[in-house]
């Protein structure tokens, strides 16, 4: 019978080359067996390393593990949002999704991250439950884009017409924080109220909107048909007619014969405001101005502004992000070229050591309420807390801006079409009389 010799398993100190006999003679010293490592899962096919966040089993941990760092390295590469410039037409493809899909996609992800799964697991997981087909691609080159190395921001940079760009910002902040499932959350957050708000628009106006379409159709079909045979006859009865149906039959003439003038004017109108307030950067500037300058609406979208400005700067703050690069952050988040242009002159008074409070101030774009609330946490050092309580005041202010401009509305637009069709009526009927009164005296 043939016998094996069993060898160690663990490599043994063998003498150098070159050493005497004696040296060789000497007994081999075996090493120690050392205890495996704790096995630990593994992820999308990538094992974690000694020292990195995977084999770090605290809470702290988990969160940041669900969070990818800015610049991930893998395979000796560094990819950022640079390395995915060249990749317009793929960014393009996936188009526009639903506020709905949007806001549960964001939800859905804020709470797998919150449950310490890693961002690739709950972007695989959540993209297949979605039932919009272009958020499943959006997900999955996401996903696809977190792998190759780049940061969750980088996946969003990827896919404009689908995370509006405050949304990116506010992304782009969640990583210096470290927590991306609160900021998630919040998203959705505010993506469910802007969807509720333009709900209560479209509700409170449902019914003005049907009147007022039967109240157009109405005058044109009587300035069509019925209006000119009213004039023939009040021609015919040679009777003076009243200031109202003068005003209206001339109106009616007026649309009759240059109805053709009217439709190119309305083209070239259109055409004027897509130069003028177009998708370029001058062209955005002069929208969010008039924006900003338009009654009610203007207001709404300022304390909108003005609470994202907050929130995200309260965030920044609290996580020892630089006030300067917080500024510019929270300006961005905003999407408003005001906010972002009036910033930067407050990041460079920063940086030149003239505090926050007073060019905040010069720059008259925060309210008296949340410059007291500044104040107080600049100069007792709580700057964060103060911003985080300016923003939830705001939030109040926009909730009851928003309430009191919608329930104005419905009767604003029943009115107007009342006052509408009561002036046909009283043209008409203003007409008749007098004909009547004029042919029997």
């Amino acid at each position: 019978m043939t016998t094996i010799e069993r060898r160690p398993a663990l490599a043994s100190l063998t003498p150098l080359d070159g050493e005497n006999d004696d040296a060789a003679r000497l007994p081999r010293l075996e090493r120690a067996p050392q205890p495996a490592p704790p096995s630990v899962p593994v992820a999308d096919g990538v094992a974690p390393t000694p020292g990195s966040i995977d084999a770090d089993p605290t809470d702290a941990a988990v969160r940041r593990r669900a969070l990818p760092t800015l610049t991930k390295r893998r395979a000796g590469t560094t990819v950022s949002a640079d390395a995915h410039k060249a990749t317009g037409a793929e960014r393009a493809r996936t188009g526009r999704v639903p506020a709905a899909v949007l806001i549960v996609f964001s939800r859905q992800l804020a709470s797998f991250l919150e449950a310490g799964i890693p961002v690739l697991e709950a972007l695989e997981v959540v993209g297949s439950e979605s039932t919009s087909d272009r958020m499943r691609t959006v997900a999955s080159d996401m996903r696809e884009t977190v792998m190759r190395g780049g940061s969750f921001s980088d996946a969003t940079a990827r896919h404009p017409s689908v995370f509006p760009g405050w949304y990116r910002a506010m992304v782009r902040s969640a990583e210096f924080t470290g927590r991306l499932d609160v900021v998630l959350e919040q998203l959705a957050v505010y993506l469910e109220r802007d969807q509720q708000a333009r709900r209560q628009v479209k509700s409170a106006l449902t019914y003005p909107t049907f009147v007022l379409v039967v109240a157009s159709v109405a005058m044109v079909v009587m300035s069509i048909f019925v209006l000119p045979k009213f004039a023939a006859m009040y021609d015919k009865l040679g009777a003076t007619l009243p200031l109202p149906t003068r005003i209206l039959l001339n109106w009616t003439q007026f649309v009759s014969s240059a109805w053709p003038f009217l439709l190119g004017g309305a083209v070239a109108a259109a055409l004027a405001w897509t130069l003028v307030f177009g998708s370029t950067g001058a062209g955005k500037r002069r929208r969010d101005r008039l924006a900003m300058r338009t009654p009610v609406v203007g207001k709404i979208y300022h304390l909108v502004c003005v609470e994202r400005f907050c929130r995200v700067l309260a965030a920044l703050s609290a996580a020892g992000v630089p006030l300067p690069e917080g500024i510019e952050m929270s300006a961005d988040s905003t999407s408003n070229t005001v906010f972002q242009d009036r910033m930067a002159t407050v990041r460079e008074a920063l940086v030149r050591g003239e505090g926050l409070s007073r060019p905040l101030t010069d720059v008259d774009l925060i309210p008296t309420a949340g410059m007291q609330m500044l104040r107080v946490g600049e100069r007792t050092g709580n700057l964060s807390v103060q911003l985080s309580k300016a923003a939830a005041f705001f939030e109040r202010e926009v909730a009851y801006t928003m309430k009191r401009a919608t329930d104005l509305f419905q009767p604003a637009v029943i009115v107007l079409v009342g006052l509408l069709i009561g002036f046909v009526a009283v043209a008409q009927v203003a007409a008749l009389y007098s004909v009547f009164g004029q042919v029997n005296p």
